[in-house]
């Protein structure tokens, strides 16, 4: 029974799914990760997976060694529009969360001026009447 405990189970290519695969193409191509860090990273068990995708999904191009921007599959450009869409989408929810929360802030802090004036008789807001 341990020995099954032991073994592991031997990952492929086509495990990895493809919005993995452009995340960790664009973060290579970027500088941000080595090819050897982002195998660490990832847990890639393959020495050459991740220099394949870069050959398959990156902007280098491999056949001339010039760095020109290859044409993007329409897959790709799909999963990056969604890739998008979901920041967006995220991004919106964030600020009206914060919008919301300032809202409430503002009209708690008119009530406590309203008490504040109220409670002590004092004019805390200014007049903003033309003289």
């Amino acid at each position: 029974m341990e020995e099954n405990k032991n073994q592991f189970i031997k990952r492929t290519q086509k495990d990895y799914p493809m919005s993995l695969k452009l995340q960790i193409v664009s973060e290579v191509e970027n500088g941000q990760l080595g090819l050897k860090a982002a195998q660490r990273k990832y847990g890639i068990q393959g020495n050459q997976t991740v220099k394949i995708w870069l050959q398959k999904y990156g902007n280098f191009d491999w056949n001339h060694k010039v760095s020109a921007m290859k044409k993007k599959t329409p897959e790709q450009e799909l999963l990056e529009l969604k890739l998008e869409l979901e920041t967006a989408k995220k991004k919106i929810k964030r600020l009206e969360a914060e919008a919301e929360k300032a809202d409430h802030k503002s009209i708690i802090f008119d009530m406590m001026i309203d008490l504040a004036e109220k409670e002590y008789k004092i004019d805390i807001r200014k007049n903003s009447s033309p003289k």
